[in-house]
């Protein structure tokens, strides 16, 4: 019983002396500053989500441009057109108006070109169809809607934007909801588009219809 009892005591002081010796070594050796944080997320494999351009759900492989266009909420909010992580046109920039927002991007380099806004309800048509005559070969186009888009919206105009790609663009109408990304030059439809109609059974605001959010990745040479 006394040998067994004095083993037994051996074997406490060899584990406390063990368990010191190791306390020290580490606690003394060059890992330092280390958080219970960054030690769990390591054992778990847990990583911070990527950041993407224009706040996107995914990022966008090599050789694609990021893009999201957010249309008008009633005649209350304004829209918002992203491009490549650059906000081109949003209330805070003060870049927005009523009916049209229009932004051109060039379509092989990303470099942002020019904004134009359009009244669609009390401003000129002619204006607009100057703005779009004027687009090149190769740019990219995003529009965005807000209030009313489309009540002097003529043939000439639609036919502009169905050349750009829009599929939408002779259902344009009063206080509709659209938000579209096509290319002059386009030899199909744009995969970019969604339009709501303004009807009354189905507005979410009291005489418009629901904001629309696009967002995604157009190839450098969608045209």
């Amino acid at each position: 019983m006394r040998l067994s009892g004095a083993l037994r005591i051996l074997a406490i002081i060899f584990t406390l002396a063990t368990t010191w010796f190791f306390a020290h070594t580490y606690f003394n050796s060059g890992v330092k500053g280390i958080s219970i944080r960054s030690w769990l997320d390591s054992r778990t494999g847990i990583t911070k989500p990527l950041r993407t351009k224009c706040g996107n759900h995914k990022r966008c492989p090599e050789d694609f441009f990021a893009f999201r266009i957010v249309s008008g909420a009633a005649n209350v909010v304004g829209p918002s057109l992203c491009f490549e992580d650059r906000i081109l046109m949003s209330a805070v920039k003060n870049t927005i108006g009523r009916g049209l927002n229009i932004a051109l991007v060039n379509g092989s380099t990303g470099h942002f070109l020019r904004y134009g806004i359009f009244d669609m309800y009390s401003g000129d048509i002619n204006i607009l169809l100057k703005f779009l005559s004027e687009i090149t070969d190769g740019t990219l186009v995003l529009i965005a809607s807000y209030d009313d888009p489309g009540t002097k919206l003529n043939t000439e105009a639609r036919k502009f934007f169905t050349d750009l790609g829009s599929v939408h663009a002779n259902d344009l109408g009063f206080r509709d909801s659209w938000v579209f990304l096509g290319a002059k030059g386009l030899r199909d439809k744009s995969p970019f588009e969604q339009f709501l109609k303004n009807h009354p059974e189905n507005n979410k605001y009291d005489g418009w219809p629901e904001m629309l959010e696009m967002e995604g990745c157009v190839p450098r040479k969608l045209y």
